[in-house]
């Protein structure tokens, strides 16, 4: 049987610790910040990193290195036949464009999957892609599945803040303004390449409940509905924000009996544009 090696990124959320206990490989993603490079999990904790946004740092986001790539997919490649390279979204970082340009080096022993997620449902990503793997499927059929797999996912994040939307740009000075005297909280939505808006709620738990009725309707018109069999992960992610996403998923639970309910850290990629004190609920297909 083909021994297979998946590689993924730090924005999927898993640790270099768990990655050792999953048996995936997992890139640090690198942060400028103040004009000094940092890796994800290496020498910048998700403390450290919230600590030096709230102080108003500069900071920026980057993709790991062509040579920290390639380094880590030869040394792969002495012990797997092949490799599985899950990156981040296409649609909010240029590293999966990087990998898939690499990987023509390599006669088909990289393939590089293009599915579009990003933080909890890009770890779901990377374990399927160990469990197809153990089924004997080669690389190129587990890209093949992962991408035509790769719209059985939502993510819905409610925002506490607008001030790192208008800092990075990403809404007006104005905008900004009016949100935050209005105390609206927007819930973005991640649904194949974009992270954009999704609703706007007036208080916590309006949008809360915004994110559980999106959810909610997904599995039951997208993904096949709430059945015995429970085929859907459900997850929270937050930034920052660990006693609330509690919280959050015990109220999931009501909606949801029986449904185990996975919690972690937003990816801080995404948390550098978004601030402390995001709350996200998304969910993912289970694979057949």
């Amino acid at each position: 049987m083909t021994k297979i090696a998946v590689v993924t990124d730090s924005n999927s959320g898993i640790t270099q610790a768990q990655a050792k206990e999953l048996g995936i490989y997992v890139l640090p993603m690198p942060f400028i910040i103040d004009e000094q490079t940092f890796l994800e999990d290496i020498n910048l904790t998700q403390e450290e990193f919230y600590e030096k946004l709230q102080s108003g740092a500069n900071v920026s986001t980057s993709q790991p290195s062509p040579d920290d790539v390639m380094s880590l997919w030869d040394t792969l490649l002495k012990e797997y036949d092949e490799i599985v390279h899950i990156p981040m979204s296409s649609g909010l970082s240029g590293s999966c464009q990087t990998a898939m340009m690499l990987a023509e080096d390599y006669d088909g022993k990289v393939q590089v999957v293009n599915n579009q997620r990003i933080s909890v449902t890009q770890r779901q990503s990377a374990l399927d892609a160990l469990a197809l793997a153990d089924k004997g499927m080669n690389a190129k059929k587990i890209k093949e599945f992962l991408e035509a797999d790769k719209f059985n996912s939502s993510i819905y994040i409610m925002l506490d803040t607008l001030h790192y939307l208008k800092k990075g740009g990403r809404i007006t000075p104005a905008a900004a303004a009016i949100g935050t005297m209005l105390k609206l909280k927007p819930v973005l939505q991640i649904q194949g390449e974009k992270l954009d808006a999704f609703a706007k709620a007036r208080t916590v738990n309006q949008g809360k409940s915004v994110m559980i009725n999106a959810i909610k309707n997904d599995i039951i018109n997208r993904f096949g509905g709430i059945t015995e069999e429970k085929g859907i992960w459900l997850q929270i992610a937050h930034t920052h924000n660990e006693e609330a996403a509690l919280a959050l998923r015990d109220e999931l639970a009501e909606v949801f009996p029986g449904y185990d309910i996975f919690i972690a850290p937003l990816s801080l990629s995404v948390a550098c544009h978004i601030g402390p004190g995001s709350l996200a609920i998304a969910c993912c297909k289970k694979i057949d």
